[in-house]
C-alpha cells in the first residue's frame, strides 16, 4: 500500500512540475505581440512544401535565403519593424528596401522583444 501511495505522490509531483513548465511556455507565447506571432508564422512557412528551396536553389549551396524565400518574410518583417514606432520612410532610409537588411533588423527586434518577455516572466516568479 505504501508503494502505491509513494508512486502516486511522485506521479502527482511530476505532473505538477510539468504543468508549471507548460504554463511558463504558454505565458511566453501569450505575451507575444500579433506582429511577433506573424513573424513566427512567416519563418515557419519556409518549411511548407511549396516554400522549401528548389533544386536550383539547393545547387547554389549558399547559406543565404533565395530572393523568393526572402519575399515570404519581408511583409511580416516590415510589420514588426513598424510596430516599434519606426516610420516607413525611416525604415526605407535605413535599409534601402534591401530584403536581407529588413529581415535582419526584424530578427533583432524579435529577439529583443523575446528577451524582454523572458525577463518579465522571470521577475514575476
Amino acid at each position: 500500500m505504501k508503494k502505491y501511495f509513494l508512486s502516486a505522490a511522485i506521479a502527482v509531483l511530476t505532473l505538477t512540475s510539468c504543468s508549471n513548465e507548460g504554463t511558463a511556455v504558454n505565458t511566453v507565447e501569450s505575451m507575444k505581440t500579433p506582429q511577433m506571432e506573424n513573424f513566427d508564422k512567416a519563418f515557419k512557412s519556409l518549411g511548407d512544401p511549396q516554400n522549401r528551396p528548389t533544386e536550383e536553389e539547393r545547387k547554389r549551396n549558399t547559406s543565404e535565403l533565395s530572393d523568393r524565400r526572402k519575399a515570404l518574410l519581408v511583409p511580416a518583417s516590415k510589420e514588426l519593424i513598424l510596430s516599434t514606432g519606426i516610420t516607413e520612410a525611416e525604415m526605407t532610409r535605413k535599409t534601402g528596401n534591401d530584403m536581407s537588411q529588413i529581415i535582419v533588423w526584424a530578427t533583432q527586434i524579435y529577439m529583443q522583444k523575446s528577451d524582454k518577455i523572458r525577463q518579465n516572466i522571470k521577475s514575476d516568479k
